[in-house]
């Protein structure tokens, strides 16, 4: 059994037993009615407080109504506080650990209650509330490994444990606020309720107790839901985080800016398209002006090979009629700025970029010459850099090999990425550089596009994914680096593609049949791409689709936002830009120190180990409590 599997076994045993303990507790009507509108506080405390990262009332609101109604209940309010609260703030694979966490948290209020014979004061109330906050955090750092994969030691969650001491302390601090304010008031209001009720486990009946019935049957089905919701896809269309941020940092104009808060430009909008529509997510279905509508009516500023490129690979995966759009044809446009020896602006990153925005509208035809060039320019190390006879960059490279899609040329290019990558499993713009996640995002598009998973390649244990994955924020959005969170809109639009394993050009998105305002002609090129350039956009290789299916909207634990600090302007150059220097400040929020630029260790044998015997625990320690059906 893998350790992953060993995981969810357990998880699957923590909220059946949960559920079934309290269905088997045989609660009066009294007590379900008190458990669900103790649930409901529970949710209105996270939801209140949502805007202020990881403080919220939930943990405090469990503990008290395990320590005043006893176990079963507590863990019933905390679990149903978990599942029903992410109808708003999002459900993923993070529902059940969260679950899971609360749910304990009840059972924790009760062993408090019955260790103390519930005469617990409010130091011992308060202490609990914080021990709570720091071990919840523990567990959903745990999650991290079991959803995204990679190396499972006792070294990577100390890391993960490292970077969310922020976040856990500030869930701990919250808590014992509350504790301190409210908490014995709250707990003999829950005692009084509780003494009302004669709140007390019974005896069965002789001859052997009843099934679980309805309830039961209705468990059950939440569980086999809930274990869907771990393991199954996200289906294409779905939000996921970070798409759910970046739709968030939308302009009132439809546009978009590199950083929250700053004014629309045509490149910057044109990237959150591609972000959106590599999460699923058609940009033109949107009430108000969309981000087509603000190309619409900017498309005055699009005049350079690059800018006419984006706007088209863009538009394309939008559906829009990118030869009928705003009254031009931004095609034939793109295709007349071709020099004679078949370059672009005679460097390599805006080639590349016409290529795919021709490929993908169905001119490929067009692109014969171009590729010749690409490949003559292509560097003695087997990649390329922004200018041709400069040293090769990654985001150069990946760039060049999603324009050559497998052709002549793309397997040194995939060597030089090999060689360049970082032991942080990332890549770094230049030699000397800073690992950052636009330059991995683009190494990994360069792998997709040549036919390599980036699975695959690893530095020290760690790939390109493992990398990005430790830059996502709690809010869903995606960091520069480990200790930059420089422009995190260009960023994040950036990385979508490369964790939806998703190379340019996009194929285009159908539309959901809602309320789109962009007024754009529909139709686009359609077709399939079959690699001579005479079709529409290409879709990524069948073989990665279970890989894309593992990490496609996973979220890194699912704790409450990150208000994310977004300093500086100095972001990596997507292909084809002049690089700016590094902002002087950076943003620490939620970066502690990484420990992920080393070698990995090996697995430790003692985490498996660890894992059977909790899982033996609880199975052991469930029967014992359900046969003597005692109240704690």
């Amino acid at each position: 059994m893998s350790w992953q599997l060993a995981s969810f076994v357990v998880l699957g045993a923590v909220l059946l037993g949960g559920f079934a303990w309290y269905e088997r507790s045989r609660p009066p009507s009294q007590i379900v009615a008190l458990v669900a509108a103790l649930a409901a506080l529970a949710v209105a405390g996270r939801l209140v407080l949502a805007a202020i990262p990881n403080v919220v009332a939930t943990t405090d609101i469990v503990i008290f109504s395990g320590y005043a109604l006893g176990a079963a209940p507590g863990f019933a309010v905390g679990a149903l506080a978990g599942l029903i609260s992410n109808f708003w703030l999002g459900q993923g694979p993070w529902t059940p650990w969260q679950m899971a966490g609360w749910g304990l948290a009840g059972v924790l209020g009760a062993a408090l209650a019955r260790a103390t014979g519930r005469r617990a004061g409010r130091i011992e109330l308060t202490l609990a509330c914080g021990f709570a906050g720091i071990a919840y955090g523990a567990l959903l750092n745990f999650s991290l490994m079991v959803s995204y994969g990679g190396e499972f030691t006792l070294d990577r969650w100390l890391t993960l444990e490292a970077r969310a001491v922020p976040f856990d302390l500030a869930h701990a601090i919250g808590n014992v606020t509350l504790a301190l304010v409210a908490g014995p008031a709250m707990v003999r209001m829950l005692m009084r309720f509780r003494e009302r009720f004669e709140f007390r486990w019974r005896p069965a009946a002789e001859g052997g107790t009843k099934g679980p019935g309805l309830a039961g049957a209705a468990t059950a089905i939440l569980v086999l839901l809930l274990a869907y919701s771990v393991i199954a896809p996200t289906p294409a269309g779905a939000k996921s985080p970070p798409a759910a941020w970046l739709l968030a940092a939308e302009n009132r104009d439809g546009g978009f800016s590199a950083t929250p808060g700053e004014d629309s430009n045509t490149q910057m909008t044109g990237w959150a398209m591609l972000g959106l529509e590599a999460a699923g997510l058609n940009p033109r279905d949107s009430q108000g002006p969309t981000p087509a509508t603000y190309l619409r009516r900017n498309v005055g500023d699009l005049r350079a090979a690059t800018d006419l490129a984006l706007a088209i690979l863009a538009l394309q995966g939008a559906g829009a009629d990118t030869r009928r759009f705003a009254g031009r044809d931004l095609v034939a446009e793109l295709a007349a700025k071709r020099r004679r020896n078949g370059s672009y602006e005679g460097w390599p990153n805006p080639t590349a970029f016409a290529v795919m925005a021709l490929r993908g509208a169905g001119a490929g035809g067009r692109t014969g010459r171009s590729l010749v060039w690409l490949r003559r320019v292509q560097g003695a190390d087997g990649g390329w850099g922004s200018v041709p006879g400069e040293p090769s960059d990654p985001d150069s490279t990946g760039a060049v090999l999603e324009a050559l899609a497998g052709s002549r040329g793309t397997r040194r290019g995939v060597r030089f990425l090999r060689h360049s990558q970082q032991g942080s499993g990332g890549w770094a713009l230049g030699a000397g550089g800073a690992v950052n996640s636009q330059s991995t995002a683009w190494a990994i598009q360069g792998l997709l596009a040549a036919g390599i998973s980036p699975s695959s390649v690893q530095m020290g244990g760690r790939s390109g994914l493992d990398y990005l994955a430790a830059r996502r924020a709690r809010d869903g959005h995606y960091r520069y680096s480990s200790s930059s969170d420089q422009t995190p809109i260009w960023v994040t639009a950036q990385v979508l593609a490369a964790v939806n394993l998703k190379p340019f050009p996009l194929a285009a998105v159908p539309r959901s049949g809602g309320a789109g305002g962009d007024a754009s002609s529909a139709g686009g090129s359609g077709g399939k791409s079959d690699g001579s350039g005479k079709g529409g956009a290409a879709a990524p290789p069948e073989r990665f689709a279970g890989e894309r299916a593992k990490r496609n909207g996973n979220s890194p634990g699912g704790k409450s936002s990150e208000a994310g600090v977004r300093e500086g302007s100095g972001a990596a150059p997507a292909p084809g830009e002049q690089a700016t220097p590094e902002p002087r400040r950076v943003s620490s929020t939620a970066d502690a120190p990484q420990g992920d630029s080393g070698d990995g260790g090996g697995t430790s044998p003692l985490i498996p180990l660890a894992i059977a015997v909790g899982a033996a625990g609880l199975v052991a320690g469930g029967t014992w409590i359900i046969g003597r059906r005692m109240l704690w």
